[in-house]
């Protein structure tokens, strides 16, 4: 059977017909990432409900659901402040239970961004389990003490993995059986608008070029010293920084005359601001935050047509940086250096767009789901013939099918293949 040690009278998820149960760490309406473009194509096929961490504003326990444009139900927890952990974890469960019995869910499979859901998740009986695994949440500031276990248990228990990166996998791979890469993929007509004669928003018109641009979640992930630095040694440049600030006080972002904070802005927008830059920036730092990162703006910055200089992460040395399509670069001098040559590429980068298009064709959101999809729909073929088997058992059988020391002899190459709510993220952002 699968992973989960399901009991045995549970339902066969039936491809057609099931629901689709996200358990997430993140805001629907917080930044718009990777959850968000895989949840809103799976919408498209069947319901989907994304279950946000609970919001602890000293109202007595309820749940605030609505459906966004994208067609994803969304359900955000209110809490009482003050709770324990396990009582937290005992209103959740309830609030998860009432809405699946007021939306008449029974049929469904199980999507888990955040190990810690495991609590409250624990009682649902799904023989489909996906964990895709998006970051090395254990090392980020403040992650929960369990999360590790909690993580171990979601690996024992899930049918497919997926991580969000190269790097990951090759950290994860031997964690499971079944898993897979899926890095950053790109919505390439939503950013290349940016290569467009753009006009200029309002707060950004008014700023010196040459720009130099970040969009994303501003946090103890960026190296603020580099972008200090920069601003200092060449005054003449500006930098432009759009993003909610998350997770530190702004009081300690740097303040000079050539940096601007612009705030956080819509996904529909980016493209506008980003074809105002000159040159893009993933000014990050190196440390155990920033290990396995998979940032989905290199993709998004190279189809607007922007040259990128990045620090070397390894996600974006690894296929960008040795392609030669992003400059690599550490220190402030080197970043200097790195600018100045990008700066010099937009006098005439017909080849270098080339070389960029060639790469990002090979790479999509909607290529990426499908393979998902794909995966998915085989291991559900694979679950659906160890049922057939099992219900024609004997008890006796049934109980040995079951047992932990006793794995099913079916395998995979058997098979033939077939309301608004607007807080923020609590716990951990990966973008």
């Amino acid at each position: 059977m699968s992973r989960s040690n399901r009991s045995g009278n549970a339902n066969v998820v039936q491809p057609e017909k099931s629901d689709l149960i996200c358990l997430s760490h993140l805001r629907w309406d917080f930044v718009y990432q990777r959850p968000q473009h895989l949840m809103s194509r799976c919408a498209r096929e069947r319901r989907v409900f994304f279950l946000e961490e609970p919001v602890f504003d000293g109202e007595p326990a309820r749940q605030e659901v609505g459906q966004r444009d994208e067609g994803v139900w969304v359900a955000t927890p209110h809490l009482p402040q003050g709770l324990s952990d396990a009582v937290v974890e005992t209103a959740q469960r309830k609030l998860l239970d009432d809405l699946l019995l007021t939306h008449q869910v029974s049929n469904y499979i199980l999507w888990y961004y955040t190990p810690m859901a495991m609590g409250y998740t624990r009682h649902l009986e799904s023989p489909m389990v996906i964990y895709d695994c998006m970051d090395e949440l254990s090392s980020f500031k403040a992650a929960p003490p369990a999360l590790k276990a909690r993580e171990a248990e979601l690996f024992r228990r899930a049918n497919l993995v997926f991580t969000g990166g190269q790097s990951l996998y090759e950290a994860k791979r031997n964690q499971h059986p079944n898993i897979h890469a899926f890095p950053s993929s790109i919505d390439m007509a939503h950013f290349a608008q940016a290569r467009d004669n753009v006009t200029d928003p309002a707060d950004q018109a008014d700023i010196p070029h040459p720009r130099l641009g970040y969009f994303g979640v501003v946090d103890e992930r960026m190296d603020f010293e580099l972008l200090a630095q920069l601003a200092d040694a060449r005054p003449d440049w500006h930098l432009v920084i759009i993003g909610p600030v998350f997770k530190i006080y702004p009081e300690s972002l740097p303040q000079r005359a050539n940096i601007h904070y612009l705030g956080s802005k819509t996904y529909k927008d980016l493209p506008k601001y980003l074809a105002g830059w000159d040159v893009a920036l993933l000014p990050f730092m190196l440390n155990e935050y920033t290990r396995f990162i998979s940032p989905t703006k290199t993709p998004e910055y190279l189809a607007g047509g922007k040259p990128v200089v990045s620090t070397p992460i390894r996600d974006v040395v690894r296929p960008y940086g040795e392609q030669a399509l992003i400059s690599i670069a550490e220190s402030a001098p080197e970043f200097v250096n790195a600018i100045e040559k990008a700066l010099r590429l937009n006098e005439d980068k017909t080849e270098w767009l080339q070389r960029v298009d060639a790469l990002l064709a090979q790479n999509s959101w909607d290529r990426t789901w499908t393979r998902m999809k794909q995966l998915i729909e085989l291991e559900l073929a694979l679950v659906t013939r160890q049922e057939t088997a099992f219900a024609v058992m004997a008890p006796e059988q049934q109980s040995a099918f079951y047992t932990p020391a006793l794995q099913p002899t079916i395998t995979q190459s058997e098979v033939t293949t077939q309301p608004q709510v607007a807080t923020q993220p609590h716990v951990i952002e990966p973008e």
